[in-house]
């Protein structure tokens, strides 16, 4: 089965977090969510998010994908912690999928893995950041193994996109209609 890690920091975006994992699970994915520190995630509304374990205890295990969630303080949470990267850049290199959302970009450029690439992230995140990489201003964006999108307003958009990429267009075209989208 596929497996997907989400991992969830203190300050997440919570629409970005919950759209993601249950589009994924809507799709018979598995979504592991993964807290950095033991204990409820306090997201960026005030909503208590429960991750499933700890990232130490969700690193012991192999991943498909990593969905990094944005928000504020939530992504410099994530782009800061030295797991975070470490896995992101573990990834790559095993040509694994790498997705962000809103700010959540920035912890792939702390990792140095938009080098070159096409990305996109909430107004004022990616594009105001030094390197090689193409600021893009569409919803999403898909360069190669790295998968990016703008914020809470197309988290449906990047959720369905990865469920497209995990599990081929049909599971995509089947979870969308009972959206009724």
């Amino acid at each position: 089965m596929t497996k997907v890690l989400i991992p969830l920091a203190q300050g997440c975006e919570e629409l970005e977090a919950v759209t993601v994992i249950d589009i994924l699970r809507r799709a018979g994915i598995q979504v592991i969510t993964a807290g950095l520190e033991p204990g409820p995630v306090r997201a960026s509304r005030g909503t208590a998010l429960v991750p499933d374990t700890t990232l130490d205890d969700a690193l012991q295990d192999d991943f498909d994908m990593i969905a990094l969630p944005g928000g504020m303080p939530g992504a410099k949470h994530l782009k800061n912690d030295h797991r975070v990267t470490g896995v992101l850049q573990k990834m790559a290199a095993g040509g694994k999928y790498i997705a962000a959302i809103c700010a959540a970009p920035m912890a792939l450029h702390a990792a140095g893995l938009l080098e070159g690439k096409r990305a996109t992230s909430f107004p004022g995140v990616l594009d105001a950041l030094p390197g090689t990489h193409q600021y893009s201003d569409e919803r999403v964006v898909i360069d190669g193994h790295i998968v990016t999108s703008k914020g809470p307003g197309t988290a449906m958009d990047f959720a369905l996109a990865l469920v497209e990429l995990l599990a081929g267009k049909s599971v995509r075209e089947q979870v969308e209609s009972e959206l009724q989208r």
